[in-house]
């Protein structure tokens, strides 16, 4: 009798030490999947001052917009920054994500913009910056998705009988998505006039 017990005992031991590890695990997946967002937002936000230094000499008179880009682009930064420090930190993913969305309106109204000077949609050093930032675009977009899948596995399993007792037990608390936190207003073309 007394083995029984003790092998219910083992059994149960080890089936507890597997959720555990399994949360850790998982946990450490999402953690891993922000650090190549956060790769891919430096990179990002070292290619926006070149863009906007390119531009600056052909858009002189947009010198607003080439400012609230560089102060979208720090905002965001700082929010990246923030959101690398707590991965899944819901109030830093939210802030990530309304920070992306606006630096990500801002660089479409200057591309919009660029669009109506010959010169410089014609410059190779601003089509070579603008080919970059849109294969960075890219990796960042995939990089989110492959955060947003780790994270959403995390939550599962967190959230599972009897994982979510451990979970309570241990302290893994909930990760945030990182969505895309663009109103209705952002996702709009932006209007360039010259009139």
């Amino acid at each position: 009798m007394g083995w029984i017990v003790l092998g219910v005992i083992v059994v149960i031991t080890i089936w507890a030490i597997a959720i555990y590890n399994g949360l850790v695990a998982l946990r450490n997946r999402f953690k891993n999947a922000f650090a190549q967002i956060d790769v891919q937002l430096k990179r990002r936000y070292d290619l926006i001052p070149n863009l906007v230094e390119t531009a600056k000499g052909y858009i002189k008179h947009e010198r607003e917009t080439l400012e609230a880009v560089i102060k979208a682009r720090n905002a965001a930064q700082s929010a990246a920054q923030a959101a690398a420090a707590s991965p899944g930190n819901p109030a830093a993913m939210q802030s990530l994500g309304q920070a992306e969305g606006v630096l990500t309106g801002l660089l479409g109204k200057m591309f919009a913009l660029a669009e109506a000077y010959p010169d410089l949609k014609a410059n190779q050093n601003m089509l070579s910056l603008q080919e970059e930032l849109a294969s960075t675009e890219n990796k960042v977009a995939f990089s989110r998705q492959a955060f947003n899948d780790a994270v959403m596995q995390y939550n599962t399993k967190r959230e599972s009988f009897p994982d979510s007792i451990f979970a309570g037990m241990f302290n893994f608390g909930p990760a945030e998505l990182l969505a895309a936190t663009e109103s209705a207003e952002e996702r709009k073309p932006p209007k360039v006039s010259f009139s």
